[in-house]
């Protein structure tokens, strides 16, 4: 079955607005989870619709600890998302990866503390697969679009997802190295597995500001390095949302992401909470809907 394509995009630092949307209008939408960063940009590039949300709000005031990844990724399902095109900045931890170039990422380490990472838990327990975190068909896409927007760009490489606010010590970025990390932020996890979770499949392009503070002979990076490197960064990434948008195929063919909580859910029917269950009628829709009548 063929459907249409309904883009999220998660506009990361540098990316608050992407001018290309048509017939465009900002929506609250609410979430059990809570308050998601910002309203939801619904419009269009082209015949592709797009929900485009500023994962820091407007005007970047919401700090990287303080993200409610939850409440995002359900507002984006519950938008009508069939998949996530996210955006995000990022230090880089390998010298071929220099800043300016743009790196579509396949692989994570999740090194956040205290952040909730999951929409299940006690009442419904579900362990969804994380082996391979991104979804390869939208990745290979979103590579494709960052080169026809004139980008330089790395296919494939391992995001660290570090707490923050604060930059890395050199010995943690010398570490991050030696682990097989190739670029460093604060933002894609738990991002990519409430994602997973949602079945919505997702893919991270993230634009290198800085080589973080490895380089021993180097000063260590400022927050206005960071900036000014973004801003450079930021048309290029605004024309890749452009050219992904021309690109796409004109009907959605199903991804197996799209039906993952097939294999994840565990808790037994007649153990599971309905005050649970009702926070899940977004994020586990299709699901909810295909087991209400088996049971």
């Amino acid at each position: 079955m063929k459907e249409n394509w309904v883009i999220g995009v998660i506009g990361g630092s540098g990316l608050y607005e992407i001018d290309a949307i048509e017939d465009r209008q900002w929506i609250g939408v609410n979430s059990p989870f809570g308050q998601p960063s910002d309203e939801i940009l619904f419009g269009r590039i082209g015949n592709v619709q797009f929900r485009f949300l500023p994962r820091h709000g407007r005007g970047h005031r919401v700090a990287p600890s303080d993200l409610n990844a939850r409440a995002n990724i359900d507002a984006l399902k519950r938008a009508g998302c069939t998949d996530i095109l996210a955006i995000s900045a990022v230090g880089s931890l390998r010298e071929e990866i220099e800043p300016g170039r743009f790196v579509v990422v396949d692989q994570f380490i999740d090194r956040t503390q205290g952040r909730p990472a999951s929409f299940f838990g006690t009442g419904m327990v579900a362990h969804v697969s994380m082996a391979d975190p991104v979804c390869e068909r939208l990745s290979a896409h979103a590579a494709a679009a960052v080169e026809a927007a004139g980008g330089r760009v790395a296919k494939g490489g391992t995001y660290l997802a570090m707490e923050g606010p604060q930059f890395s010590t050199r010995a943690e970025s010398h570490l991050y190295r030696q682990w097989g990390a190739d670029v460093i932020g604060m933002t894609a996890m738990p991002e990519a597995k409430l994602a997973r979770e949602a079945e919505l499949p997702y893919a991270l392009v993230c634009m290198a500001t800085d080589y973080d503070c490895w380089r021993e002979d180097e000063s260590a990076v400022e927050v206005t390095d960071v900036l000014a490197q973004m801003k450079a960064n930021s048309k290029i990434a605004r024309e890749t949302v452009v050219r992904f948008a021309e690109a796409l195929p004109e009907s959605r063919t199903p991804s197996p992401i799209d039906s993952v909580l097939d294999h994840a859910m565990i808790t037994a029917p007649n153990a599971r909470d309905p005050a649970v269950l009702a926070r899940l009628d977004a994020v586990a829709a299709r699901w909810l809907a295909a087991n209400a009548v088996s049971e």
